[in-house]
């Protein structure tokens, strides 16, 4: 058989068995739910090196130490997160209201993991599906199959061994775009969680049937005038090597006060970051992307030395960023999209105003609905950014990437980092096992309804409706015949068209 109909055969047998096993797994309680997922939760923190020893393996993409600190977050933040959720059975009662809400899983679920994040990304969508009594069948990456489906056999095992049934967990070997077309639509699959670039998420979208699909991130990082300029390029710097960039939320240019500009550029330069001249910015957009526009997979998750030397300039060997010097945001301007990689554009702006003009020029580059950072002390400008912006995850004085997911925040631990309808999506959230359950609600009265009195007497809905506008029906005496019926309407219409 050839590798394509292999694909597909795999993903429908994957499929059957995802949905034998939610059925069985719908029936469980929350004492057993929750005790699968602390299992879970459990063998992945354990096994958080060795998973990441295998992404960096296999991928060739980002730092081991942090693919070691992605894979732990998502087991302990995400865990520490759903633990005390109820999922299961009566989740909610207002006994004032009346209305009691009950969670129904949304059942066997499909889940298309990026090469970027693989092994945390498979870690936290397989415990936020079994918290909500979902099984999840995941097509990774090509180039993260092995690592992606040594995650989902070792957390598969963990289940079982705490009670799930088989099949809960499971992951595509044979890695088509047929076969992920195939796992996709088959009817077994009840929900589609994609995560990965805009093509992936319109082609989830486009199957017919219920999706979550996350896109990219083109995040601006504001430093305004009254920052903290040394805290604010710290956390930049944090935030945009970590992984070497390839988290979707890391920044990808820095917009600054002309005013306090000098600081930040000699901050940058103080924290070992490179400032590029004209000539080496276009050596380094020449490499930066494929002939489709796309961060090329030579580059994405690579250190800035190593960017430097393939684009032909030389840097100081501790470099941790290269920056870019920019006039203006689009198509001309290659660098002023998401790179994926330790590289960042630089705009000076006069005030806040103009900032925020640059800023929404680039979310509507390629980041719509996905995060943006500002770097301030003033509240009203803060307040001001998070009012008008087009982007769901505002961060005040804190890297993207740490942000965005959870980590330096208390927004919901995820890997999985909604954007919304303005980024083509269903949600704007960080995607939890809230929005793999559905609610069913029980609802008793709260108020008598009586039969409306003009029923009961007798008369019809168009005499009624009549009455609410004009003077009562008035029941001729007698009948007309069909002549004078036929005599009044050829005089009316006589009148009317002579009118």
């Amino acid at each position: 058989m050839d590798r394509d109909l292999q694909s597909i055969q795999e993903a429908r047998d994957l499929a059957r068995r995802s949905k034998e096993a939610q059925r069985a797994f719908e029936e469980f309680s929350q004492e057993a739910v929750d005790r699968i997922v602390e299992a879970v939760a459990k063998k992945a923190l354990e096994n958080a090196e060795y998973l990441a020893k295998l992404a960096i393996e296999e991928t060739k993409l980002g730092v081991y130490e942090d693919k070691i600190t992605k894979n732990r977050f998502a087991a302990e933040f995400t865990y520490n997160y759903i633990r005390d959720l109820k999922t299961v059975g009566f989740i909610k009662e207002d006994r004032e209201k009346g209305i009691y809400e009950i969670a129904e899983p949304a059942g066997a679920i499909a889940a298309i993991i990026p090469t970027t994040n693989p092994t945390s990304t498979v870690i936290h969508n397989a415990l936020i599906a079994l918290k909500a009594r979902c099984t999840i069948v995941f097509s990774p990456h090509p180039r993260a199959q092995k690592c992606s489906y040594e995650t989902a056999k070792l957390l598969e095992e963990a289940a079982r061994g705490a009670g799930a049934p088989p099949d809960t967990i499971q992951c595509l070997t044979i890695i088509t775009a047929e076969g992920t077309d195939a796992l996709m639509r088959h009817p077994d699959i009840d929900l589609i969680l994609a995560t990965g670039g805009t093509a992936l998420v319109k082609k989830a979208y486009s199957v017919g049937k219920p999706a979550i699909g996350v896109g990219p991130g083109n995040v601006p990082a504001y430093i305004e005038r009254s920052a903290n300029v040394e805290q604010a390029v710290r956390n930049i710097i944090a935030s945009k090597t970590f992984d070497n960039g390839v988290v979707c939320a890391s920044e990808q240019a820095v917009i600054v006060d002309r005013v306090i500009s000098d600081r930040v550029r000699n901050e940058f330069i103080r924290q070992n970051c490179y400032f590029m001249t004209r000539e080496e910015t276009k050596k380094v957009e020449s490499i930066l992307f494929s002939p489709k526009g796309l961060p090329s997979p030579d580059i994405v998750g690579q250190p800035a030395p190593f960017i430097a030397r393939k684009a032909g300039i030389e840097v100081p060997p501790d470099t941790k960023i290269l920056i870019a010097e920019l006039e203006d945001v689009g198509e001309n301007y290659p660098l002023s999209k998401e790179k994926l990689s330790p590289v960042l554009a630089y705009y000076e702006v006069e005030d806040w105003r103009e900032g925020c003009e640059l800023c929404i020029k680039m979310l509507e580059f390629g980041g719509l609905g996905h995060t943006l950072v500002i770097h301030s002390e003033n509240e009203e400008i803060i307040r001001e950014f998070a009012l008008k912006k087009p982007a769901f995850r505002i961060l005040v004085n804190t890297g993207g990437t740490h942000g965005a997911i959870g980590y330096s925040t208390n927004l919901p631990p995820s890997m999985t980092l909604g954007c919304g309808t303005w980024g083509g999506g269903i949600t704007s959230d960080n995607v939890t096992p809230m929005h793999l359950i559905q609610i069913k609600r029980l609802a008793y009265p709260v108020r008598d309804v009586a039969p409306s009195p003009r029923i009961q007497d007798g008369r019809s809905a168009v005499e009624i409706a009549h009455l609410r506008h004009s003077e009562p029906i008035r029941t001729p005496e007698r009948t007309l015949s069909e002549e004078e019926i036929e005599k009044i309407v050829r005089e009316f219409l006589t009148e009317r068209f002579r009118k």
